[in-house]
């Protein structure tokens, strides 16, 4: 969103999408909900949007490729499409440029908030998670992966071991277009 997003009475004109990304077990859904809960808008987990195949696949323990990633992909940005008027949050990897290339179809102002930190942590949290189906023993492939934002990507990079308030204050602080009218972490305009 930029400034022209904003209507003279300082309300915002066009509800945000955002996707917040990154590695497996980094916290997306926790925060995904949580700013979308801040941004007054539906949230969804990428998860929820895999074919039984894929969550077969890696639960045991086999990573995706992209030709298994591509069609979930498209169901997302198709999702991203949908929720122009009301706008989103959704909980992705988007590990890889092309892939959030993808998300952009749906969506061409799409925003990024990437959780990042310590690989360690991250497969300390998926070794204590229970039921669900990525293993930690996929981390390693979830990094070798991750391509971090790049320069013209609208987006964000925030240390996921930070608090979940402080993780979304940061977050609105950069895209304050995107706040709901009256935040207090977003200066009125003067």
């Amino acid at each position: 969103m930029s400034s022209s997003d904003i209507g003279t009475d300082g309300a915002r004109t066009r509800a945000p999408r955002v996707v917040v990304m990154g590695v497996t077990g980094c916290g997306k859904t926790t925060a995904g909900a949580a700013l979308a809960q801040r941004l007054r808008v539906p949230f969804a987990d990428a998860d929820d949007f895999h074919p039984e195949a894929n969550v077969t696949k890696m639960a045991a323990g086999i990573p995706l490729d992209d030709d298994d990633r591509s069609p979930w992909l498209f169901r997302l940005a198709t999702w991203l499409r949908d929720h122009e008027e009301t706008g989103a949050v959704i909980g992705c990897s988007a590990l890889k440029v092309k892939y959030r290339d993808i998300l952009r179809s749906g969506a061409p102002e799409l925003t990024f908030l990437h959780l990042h930190g310590d690989r360690e942590v991250v497969a300390a949290r998926v070794a204590g998670r229970p039921g669900h189906f990525m293993p930690a023993s996929l981390v390693d492939s979830q990094y070798d992966t991750l391509e971090p934002l790049r320069e013209g990507e609208a987006g964000v990079a925030i240390d996921f071991a930070l608090p979940v308030d402080v993780i979304i204050d940061d977050y609105v602080r950069a895209f304050p277009a995107q706040a709901v009218p009256g935040d207090p972490v977003v200066p009125a305009a003067s």
